[in-house]
């Protein structure tokens, strides 16, 4: 997946215009850009596609189970106590797609999110949180008894 910046421009245009001729909508075409972000599979390629390695913080936090009983529906959350809080990701580091989940947080919301995700594997769950265009992390080990990818 190496994008250049004419494919970039090519398919912002594209969608632009899609989106000016009213054939669909900005959250349409927003989801679609984004969507590729999410077919990722290296953990290393999940944090390019965000914008880069993100700093640890205490500030964000991953409400996750020591130990998942299941791991098709592991419960996962995260909060963040950093200012101008705008997007959380949540990151499963072994799974065959680690982007799992992103969360746009507007303006004056609790910069707080949970939704359960599918882990194949015993893994790292990362969290990480944009603010005042920044990244921060905050990382949490979650063992799963039974795999929930294909399993």
């Amino acid at each position: 997946m190496n994008h250049t910046r004419r494919d970039a421009l090519k398919t912002t245009g594209a969608f632009a215009s899609l989106v000016a001729m009213g054939i669909i909508t900005q959250s349409q075409a927003h989801a679609a850009l984004d969507r590729a972000s999410f077919e990722v599979k290296t953990l290393a390629d999940a944090l390019k596609a965000l914008g880069g390695t993100p700093a640890n913080s205490d500030q964000v936090t991953v409400i996750a189970p020591d130990i998942a009983e299941n791991g098709a529906v592991v419960p996962i959350g995260a909060s963040s106590k950093l200012p101008n809080t705008t997007e959380i990701f949540l990151v499963v580091e072994k799974n065959p797609m680690p982007l799992a989940a992103g969360f746009t947080i507007p303006a004056g919301t609790v910069p707080e999110v949970s939704t359960r995700l599918k882990m194949g594997q015993s893994s790292n769950v990362i969290a990480v949180v944009k603010a005042d265009g920044k990244l921060y992390s905050a990382t949490k080990e979650t063992k799963v008894t039974l795999g929930g990818c294909g399993g």
